[in-house]
């Protein structure tokens, strides 16, 4: 009982938010309710006023918020940098290196018999010191295919990014419609209780004057009690579709804002000749897929590579001396100077590695076979969602008006078959039907906007351009 009585006085307490009824025949306005949140307030103590919203500022809110979102912006820069490091091992490299070399010397006495004074022949000196530039660059076929290959791979990684974000527009749309279409289900819900319960009060007083059986008065008051529970659930959804808007578009929780009220602002369909177009030209699925097969296609260059030889040339600049210095005095006080430059010149030719290079050609001929499948069938989805996806949008949108003209018919149906009750011309089963007709297709008509718009954020997904008011 206790959880019955807290969700009834939630209920209530988002009842008193909203607005008045309207005008009866027209769509009531509600007044924003003012969500109250702790430390939003003014200088002067009242409540901070909310947060108007439109469709693009909830778009750009929740792209900044959303962590799947981020997620995939973040692997999208990563792989630029993979890109860029794999072009950067193409380019000469500089590094200053500096090492000492400590040797044991020979005994003086078998130095004549050995003719040298150090034991190890690849050591100049006792004690040797370098400290030289070292310019490297490598001429290898495997690193330009690795480099073309993370080029590749950026690309699908941006193509990613863009899916999520589309994922994204579409999430928010159904979330930010679905407040509006509640909140209109809320004012008829409101509209339906208040209309039981003066049908209530007419079966009373024509019962009292003897007009109707109770049987009536009966019927009638099981239909008032319905109807306020079923204010109730709207009301709970209509937090609820709140609660989800926030959680998506904010960084912190914050439920002080309005949405704007624009789900039945006529929206135009674009062409299915538009649509293909845009889906042709900018699907990130297709664009994916390609740079995919593209990226495969490194792999296998780079893994036959793995045939050639590889050359790498080093050229080194500083001091290789027995003493750490630029020059080093000479008999005579001369000096010397111990600057000097050498060059070394590498080529691996390989020979035999047990077949891991075949291997590998193998391997990635395998993942470049499976890429091209993948391509193909994104190629046909493409198609196939394109007819279903316009389709959807085509078959809302030509529903929408026979919607709206449903709901008007059943609302003035249901203030006709009252008065004809009231004057002993129907039965109170068709007063019942009559409200239980006005609630099903007001409902309809506010789920078939919703449906609308979020079938014109769906073709969003494969052309890139969401549709707006």
């Amino acid at each position: 009982m206790n959880r019955i009585r807290a969700l009834t006085l939630a209920a209530a307490g988002i009842a008193g938010l909203l607005g008045t009824q309207g005008a009866a025949g027209q769509e009531a306005t509600p007044a924003p309710p003012p969500a109250q949140q702790p430390g939003t307030t003014a200088g002067n103590g009242s409540a901070a006023a909310p947060l108007q919203l439109t469709l693009q500022d909830a778009l750009d809110r929740a792209r900044k918020n959303s962590t799947p979102f981020q997620a995939a912006l973040t692997t999208a820069a990563l792989a630029r940098q993979d890109r860029t490091q794999a072009r950067n091992a193409l380019l000469p490299t500089v590094t200053y290196n500096n090492s000492i070399i400590y040797t044991k010397g020979v005994p003086l006495g078998t130095q004549a018999i050995i003719g040298a004074p150090v034991i190890f022949i690849a050591n100049n000196a006792v004690h040797e010191y370098l400290s030289q530039a070292d310019v490297h660059q490598a001429f290898d076929g495997v690193a330009l295919a690795n480099f073309r290959r993370m080029g590749s791979a950026a690309a699908v990684a941006k193509a990613q990014a863009e899916i999520a974000s589309r994922g994204l527009v579409v999430t928010v749309v159904q979330n930010f419609y679905a407040i509006s279409a509640v909140r209109l289900k809320v004012e008829t819900a409101k509209r339906l209780a208040e209309e039981g319960d003066r049908f209530l009060k007419i079966t009373q007083e024509l019962e009292q004057g003897g007009e109707v059986a109770h049987s009536d008065v009966i019927k009638a008051e099981l239909q008032a009690r319905d109807r306020q529970r079923q204010l109730q659930e709207v009301q709970l959804g209509y937090l609820n579709a709140r609660l989800n808007l926030a959680v998506l578009i904010f960084p912190d929780f914050n439920d002080n804002f309005e949405v704007a009220e624009d789900l039945h602002q006529p929206v135009p369909l674009p062409t299915l000749a538009e649509v293909q177009e845009r889906a042709a030209r900018d699907n990130p699925d297709i664009r994916a897929a390609l740079a995919a097969v593209q990226q495969t296609g490194y792999d296998v260059s780079g893994a036959r590579a793995g045939y050639f030889p590889a050359l790498s040339i080093d050229y080194f600049y500083g001091i290789d001396a027995s003493h750490f210095a630029v020059n080093t005095a000479a008999p005579g006080g001369r000096k010397i100077s111990n600057l000097g430059s050498s060059i070394i010149a590498t080529l691996n030719i390989p020979v035999w590695n047990w077949g891991t290079t075949q291997s590998r050609v193998k391997q990635a001929g395998l993942r470049q076979a499976q890429a091209k499948r993948e391509l193909s069938f994104a190629q046909r989805k493409l198609l196939a969602e394109i007819q279903s996806l316009y389709a959807e949008a085509e078959t809302a949108l030509n529903e929408l008006e026979g919607l709206a003209r449903s709901a008007q018919l059943a609302e003035e149906s249901q203030r006709l078959v009252t008065l004809r009750y009231r004057n002993g011309e129907s039965t109170v089963l068709e007063v019942v039907d009559a409200q239980n007709t006005f609630a099903l297709a007001s409902g309809a008509y506010q789920d078939g906007a919703v449906r609308y718009r979020v079938a014109l954020a769906n073709l969003q997904t494969l052309t890139g351009v969401l549709t707006t008011p």
